[in-house]
């Protein structure tokens, strides 16, 4: 099943706990449920029900002196289409410093300009 079929099946408050998530790339549990004003148990059912549908990975760690869990986007559910313009991978990928003068630099871009959408 794909992300968007298994999507389709969420509740509201689900919906609003995977756009949290990845709207802030990852977040603790315990800041989760407080950013989405449910209580924690409600918060760590929606974790559980978005980490069984392999929508986010749920990881354990200690935040402030507290065991939670490490709430992050699915690695799937990732869209690395931004980083190509047409069938070239992005140049500063791995790259500390790019050069915008650089010729890939500059191919990368005129692909990503004249890309038909």
């Amino acid at each position: 099943m794909s992300a968007s079929e298994l999507e389709a099946d969420l509740s509201a408050d689900e919906r609003a706990g995977l756009d949290l998530i990845r709207e802030t790339g990852g977040i603790h549990q315990s800041d989760f449920w407080k950013e989405l004003d449910v209580s924690s148990r409600k918060g760590s059912r929606i974790a559980e029900a978005l980490e069984d549908s392999g929508l986010i990975q749920r990881e354990e760690t200690v935040y402030d002196g507290h065991n939670t869990y490490y709430l992050e986007p699915a690695p799937r559910d990732l869209d690395f289409s931004l980083l190509m313009a047409g069938d070239m991978l992005s140049p500063f990928i791995g790259e500390e410093e790019v050069d915008p003068q650089a010729d890939a630099f500059s191919q990368w871009m005129m692909n990503l300009a004249y890309e038909e959408y």
